[in-house]
């Protein structure tokens, strides 16, 4: 990234697919005169229809190779691919000189990981991996709390996640296809899928972990389809702070959610007192979406902005902003989601041995 050279214009962007998430990452691109949407690519007709009421200028294409033969220039795309295509098709869009804007995971494998930043070095191009929970306001004002010291000293924290099989929004059938293949691969929808997210915000609250131990359950939920969970997820970071994350399903349990169903706490505690985020993807706790105990005394946050959509719009806004000017962190770069892989994968290699003690530097 050393040689990357800002845009004095705005960014032109392409999307690479047009599904559920695209709903989610799109609100960065409304309005926003840091960008320029040139062009759609998905195989579904039907979807490319639909989705050029956003952008009546944009062109379509029915894959990113024709997109890439047509003579329109694009600088930066947003790659919605499902999971299992990553590895080829990032290597394949950094091969057309486009700079890469990826949702989690970055893939299943330290192998394919690593052929994808050796692809985006070569090409001298950008691979972001994108996350979103980093700019959820309520969490962004919790690590605001921890380093101001607001609770003391931190002596631990945990995080806990409930998967509801009722509630949300719709979810194309084609989509958890994807997932089944990532479950066939031992990459559950639960731990590594979502939980990327989770690991994330472990790694940007309190830095590199050390240790892992882990227990990744399983619950048939359909003959033949299982949900890793029950799980518990244990670790110790090397500032010397320990994390525990549990894992639940509840699949007769309603959530109200505009997204996904799923609920989602994380309570950080301290010398002096504790602060705990109520919730994120779903509408579980109806409280202040954060509160901070300290001295006896209860603060509640009414105005956060806790809908959980606004983090993708923020997380967007970031990357086109950084493409204008360079400035500051990707959240994450390719390196940086490397880091988060290891640490789900030597959750994986805990629990295969038992439960025991793994350093994700250690892992592949």
């Amino acid at each position: 990234m050393s040689s990357f050279q800002p845009y004095d214009r705005p960014v032109r962007v392409a999307f690479i697919g047009l599904g559920r998430i695209y709903d989610l990452n799109v609100r960065a691109y409304l309005d926003n005169p840091d960008v320029e949407v040139v062009a759609l690519v998905d195989p579904s007709a039907e979807r490319r229809a639909e989705r050029q009421s956003d952008w009546p200028e944009a062109r379509t294409f029915a894959s990113a190779s024709e997109l890439a033969h047509s003579g329109l220039v694009v600088d930066a795309v947003e790659a919605l691919l499902p999971i299992p295509l990553h590895p080829d098709g990032v290597v394949e869009l950094l091969g057309y000189g486009w700079h890469v804007n990826l949702q989690k995971p970055i893939c299943s494998d330290l192998p394919d990981a690593q052929r994808m930043l050796a692809a985006a070095e070569e090409r001298g191009r950008v691979l972001r991996v994108m996350e979103n929970y980093l700019f959820y306001e309520p969490l962004q004002k919790l690590r605001e709390t921890i380093r101001a010291g607001a609770i003391g000293e931190i002596t631990g924290y945990h995080m806990k996640m409930v998967g509801s099989g009722r509630g949300g929004w719709d979810v194309p059938a084609s989509s958890y296809e994807w997932q089944f293949q990532q479950m066939q691969r031992g990459r559950g929808v639960l731990v590594f899928d979502d939980g990327w997210h989770k690991l994330s915000t472990a790694l940007w609250l309190f830095g590199p972990v050390r240790e892992v131990r882990a227990w990744i359950g399983t619950t048939e939920v359909v003959p033949g389809i299982g949900v890793d969970a029950p799980t518990t997820i244990v670790w110790e970071h090397t500032c010397g702070v320990r994390g525990v994350w549990d894992i639940t399903l509840a699949v007769d349990m309603y959530l109200r959610s505009d997204y996904y169903t799923n609920d989602e706490r994380w309570e950080v505690t301290g010398r002096r007192g504790y602060a705990r985020v109520n919730r994120c993807t779903g509408r579980g706790i109806q409280e202040p979406s954060l509160e901070v105990y300290a001295d006896g005394e209860m603060r509640s946050y009414h105005a956060l902005d806790d809908d959980w959509a606004s983090s993708f719009r923020d997380s967007g806004r970031h990357w086109l902003r950084w493409l204008r000017t360079g400035e500051g962190s990707l959240l994450w770069s390719g390196p940086e989601a490397l880091d988060v892989l290891r640490f789900a994968l030597a959750a994986y290699q805990s629990s295969a041995a038992g439960g025991s003690g793994v350093d994700p530097a250690t892992v592949g």
